[in-house]
């Protein structure tokens, strides 16, 4: 069984997660600049057994697509002609930044800590893949 990967895309930054082999556990993983994501991809894919790819559905509290939902699905359409063995999947991201620096706080990570925004994106990628999990 392979791993799944878990994207939080934004313009500047992308927040990754990771599941270990079995897909029971999400983990923070990096913060890759965004137009280094698929570099970044191809080195990773290329070492590691990866099965599934989640990616963050940006929207609003009221539900719908926030503007950069048309980059997410840009992106998508790229990774699927580049990886067609690996399957797409989406989930809610509402809210994800917020609950990721609750529960950098919760940790008792320092403040300085929690306002680095590369810390911030890789928890909320790991939150937005356990919520995955999860809904499963």
């Amino acid at each position: 069984m392979g791993r799944i990967l878990a994207i939080d895309y934004g313009r500047k930054k992308c927040g990754l997660a990771v599941t270990d082999p079995m897909q029971l556990i999400a983990q923070a993983l990096e913060t890759v600049p965004t137009h280094q994501l698929f570099d970044w991809l191809a080195s990773y894919l290329a070492r590691e057994e990866v099965t599934d790819l989640v990616m963050g559905e940006s929207t609003d509290h009221e539900g719908r697509a926030n503007p950069i939902q048309a980059e997410i699905l840009g992106f998508e359409r790229k990774f699927a002609r580049q990886y067609p063995d690996i399957r797409l999947h989406r989930q809610d991201e509402f809210d994800s930044s917020h609950r990721a620096r609750r529960s950098l706080l919760a940790m008792g990570t320092k403040k300085k800590d929690r306002r680095d925004k590369t810390r911030v994106d890789r928890v909320a990628a790991a939150l937005i893949l356990q919520d995955f999990l999860e809904g499963r």
